[in-house]
């Protein structure tokens, strides 16, 4: 049995990859085809979580042994095969390519084929370029520091503290000593 999945990207919006697998291919047969499809360094920390139709988390299969507690279940991508995971279309899955912003792609599940066996995982389609595998942070840092609004950021510079209406107000000399037990 083959799974043929679908990658997508919420940063590139013309990105695709297709890549079909045999259903007794591991996650890590699975991490080195999408890894060798984008063109990303191999060895970096990457988990697949598979997902519900919300795309809520709800399973973690790591790329290396994590030091998880005994009351959670540990998979490893080696160790792990993706029939043992996997049994419906459509269902969805995450996997994270940039564990310091939690950047993924979105992957589905797209068809089953049965009676039909590979060898190897082969990425079938390839649209558009893939997301850098890693934010510049420095790049990204010198932007944030040279962010200029043109406008006094925290209010306006002529604001006098007299204008303001005290009114609205009363009572909170007391929430704020605690004397007010209603708040």
């Amino acid at each position: 049995m083959v799974f043929r999945f679908l990658l997508l990207s919420d940063e590139v919006d013309d990105f695709r990859r297709e890549i079909q697998i045999d259903a007794d291919g591991s996650f890590l047969d699975l991490h080195k085809a999408i890894t060798q499809s984008v063109g990303y360094k191999d060895g970096e920390m990457t988990s697949f979580f598979i997902c519900n139709d919300d795309w809520e988390k709800e399973r973690e299969i790591t790329l290396f042994e994590m030091d998880t507690t005994s009351e959670e279940d540990s998979f490893v991508m080696d160790g792990s095969r993706l029939g043992d995971f996997l049994e419906d279309e459509k269902q969805k899955l995450m996997y994270v390519f940039d564990y310091m912003t939690e950047r993924a792609f979105f992957m589905e599940l797209r068809e089953i084929i049965t009676g039909k066996n590979m060898d190897e995982a082969v990425c079938t389609k390839s649209i558009g370029d893939a997301p850098a595998q890693f934010v510049d942070f420095e790049s990204f840092e010198n932007s944030a520091q040279s962010f200029e609004s043109g406008e006094n950021f925290y209010g306006d510079e002529s604001y006098d503290l007299d204008e303001l209406d005290a009114d609205g107000f009363d009572g909170l000399d007391n929430i704020i000593s605690g004397e007010d037990e209603g708040f």
